[in-house]
């Protein structure tokens, strides 16, 4: 009964071993992936590690999860045998609460099911993809383009679904803003780049000094601020019309807020445990701050559909599943640049 190899976690030390077990059967509605590669992302470290007390093990991580179509139920219309496909952090939904009637499913009120670690509709737990297969609802899978690459498309399922939905839905795509962007890792470079794509003047705000080479030359920024530089900060204020803070960090909140201009707006995506600002610098600038949690199943195509016009692509670091548990303690040092993506195909042949 055990179909599916994957690597687990068996207890809150997030160490990572060789674990088998058994993914069911296509059912009508299912499509099932040979996997190819799977993005490295911090949610693995923080639920391997039992950050949030309700890690179920053992537990298999993973929710960039990109490959190939091997079979199809009767009543699958949008996918055939041998597309390239890909499924990000939810793999089901009620299907008919208000969020999910416009393809919002990130906010399902009745029955959100995450990729891993999460109750399906059948008793079972999920299982994500540091995997050799995976089987989803046909409404979870997106279609990969023909010639993108498969390796660069995994990270794009949530680090880029991250930053690209809010950015669309507070109109940061418009040519000419300046928008500024707070930490340069997995979700902070597809921020640079997608800004660059929409005609933005962007703006990296970093507390590493080290960062300014890479957010310039390499990823094509047109100014870098260090945040722990109070007279760079000063020079600043009231400079940017947007900013999207990508910190999962403690930090403060009230420098940044000052750097927006009247009406300007900040949107956080990533998760400090609090939040402390000082009402001063949101009512005597009119500015806001807004929060957002990766996307729907509209949003996941409108973006892969529009990074592959483009030519948009994460920067990744390949590694095998046995590097796993030196890749996440690298992660939680910053020590990447700026996605870990595990070859799946290679590492289960």
């Amino acid at each position: 009964m055990e179909n599916c190899q994957g690597w687990a976690a068996r207890d809150p030390s997030g160490v990572l071993s060789p674990y088998k077990f058994n993914r069911r059967e296509p059912r009508n509605d299912d499509v099932s992936i040979k996997i190819s590669h799977a993005g490295v992302c911090y949610a693995d470290v923080h639920w391997t590690r039992n950050s949030f007390g309700d890690s179920k093990y053992p537990l298999v991580p993973g929710h960039e999860i990109v490959g190939v179509v091997t079979e199809v139920g009767c009543d699958v219309a949008r996918f055939k045998v041998g597309d390239h496909v890909g499924v990000g952090v939810y793999v089901d939904s009620c299907r008919d609460c208000e969020y999910c009637d416009v393809r919002r499913e990130i906010y399902c009120q009745k029955g959100l099911v995450t990729t891993f670690n999460s109750l399906d509709k059948d008793g079972t737990i999920t299982k994500g993809g540091y995997s050799s297969h995976i089987v989803v609802h046909e409404r979870y899978c997106h279609k990969i383009p023909d010639g993108y690459p498969m390796e660069k498309a995994a990270p794009m399922l949530c680090a880029g679904l991250t930053v690209y939905t809010p950015m669309i839905k507070h109109n940061m795509n418009q040519p000419g803003k300046s928008l500024g962007v707070i930490g340069l890792g997995g979700l902070g470079h597809m921020a640079v780049k997608f800004g660059k794509a929409f005609g933005s003047k962007v703006t990296v705000i970093s507390t590493s000094e080290s960062k300014r080479e890479e957010a310039i030359s390499l990823l094509g920024a047109d100014k870098f601020i260090l945040s722990k530089d109070s007279d760079q900060m000063a020079s600043a204020v009231k400079s940017l019309d947007f900013i999207i803070d990508t910190a999962s960090g403690d930090h403060q909140f009230d420098p940044y807020l000052s750097l927006l201009k009247v009406d300007g707006l900040m949107v956080l995506v990533g998760f400090p445990s609090e939040i402390k600002i000082s009402p001063i610098q949101l009512n005597f600038g009119s500015r806001c701050i807004a929060g957002s949690a990766t996307g729907g199943t509209k949003d996941t195509e409108e973006m892969i559909d529009f990074c592959a016009k483009n030519k948009i692509y994460p920067d990744v670091e390949i590694i095998k599943i046995d590097y796993i548990n030196e890749a996440l303690d690298r992660l939680t040092k910053n020590d990447v640049r700026y996605r870990f993506v595990i070859d799946i195909e290679k590492s289960f042949s």
